[in-house]
Formats: structure tokens, sequence, C-alpha cells
């Protein structure tokens, strides 16, 4: 294991915490929009989270004592990644509002079948996440800061 794996997995997980948090406040931020570019309302958006392999030889902070160390061995580290924002294929929220703008020749207006209670609730357990991410990477600094001390000693 390299001196910055450690780093380069809690990184991973803020940066797909923080494409998490963008697209569920978008959810919430569109939650009352009845009509967008593409036509009807919006439609929810989710993140699909995937497990990733970083080889050795393929990062980017790779030296030439970890290399020497390992040889050729392709040893990985895990972390997470992105694999893809999809929208769901929830049915829109028919409300009766024979005034509203998008209204159909029957009254009904379709709202984005979006609970803002839920999404607060995804928010909050992506900002935790985040928050475990960053824990991470100062205890790992701080591990880091105590053996260059004792080292150095």
């Amino acid at each position: 294991m390299g001196f910055f794996d450690g780093y380069n997995v809690a990184t991973s997980g803020m940066s797909a915490q923080r494409t998490r948090i963008n697209v569920v406040s978008s959810n919430i931020a569109n939650a009352k929009t009845t009509n967008t570019i593409e036509g009807g309302p919006y439609m929810k958006k989710q993140v699909v989270f995937e497990e990733m392999l970083v080889s050795q030889g393929n990062k980017a902070n790779s030296n030439d004592i970890e290399k020497s160390v390992q040889g050729n061995a392709q040893l990985g580290i895990k972390g997470v990644g992105v694999n893809s924002i999809v929208q769901t294929n929830d049915k829109p929220i028919m409300k009766y509002e024979p005034d509203h703008p998008d209204a159909n020749e029957q009254g009904y207006v379709a709202y984005p079948n979006i609970n803002p209670v839920v999404e607060m609730v995804d928010l909050i357990e992506a900002m935790r996440s985040y928050e475990a991410n960053v824990a991470t990477f100062n205890t790992h600094k701080n591990i880091d800061s105590k053996t260059i001390e004792i080292l150095n000693a």
C-alpha cells in the first residue's frame, strides 16, 4: 500500500458524495417544476455508485520508491466513483388546477413525484457520508504526521 492510498480512497468518496449532494439538491429545487425543456414535469434523478480499482502503475501520485518496493505487482486500491446519474421512472403526480398554464384539457397538472422529506433525508445522509470521508482523510493525515515526527526524532 502506498503512502497516498488512504487519501485517494477518502477523496474518491468525497467526490462521489459531492455529486450525490448536487443531484439531490437539484431534485429539491425542481420539486414543483411542471414544464422542462424536454417537455413534461421534471424527472427525479439518482446517482449510481460503483467500486473503482486503481492499479498502482496508473496512479497519478505513484513514485519511484513505491514502484521499487512493489516491483511489477499490479495491486489495486478501492474507492468509489459515480457510474451514472439516472432518471427514475416514477409517474408524475396529477393535481387538479384548471387555471395553471401547464394544465391539460381536463384541468390536471403533472407535478414531479418528489417527496421533499425523502430528499432531505437523502441529502443529510450524503452530507454525513461526506463528513465521514473528511474525518478519514484527517485521521490519515494525523497518523502520517505522527509517523514523520517519530522518524525525525
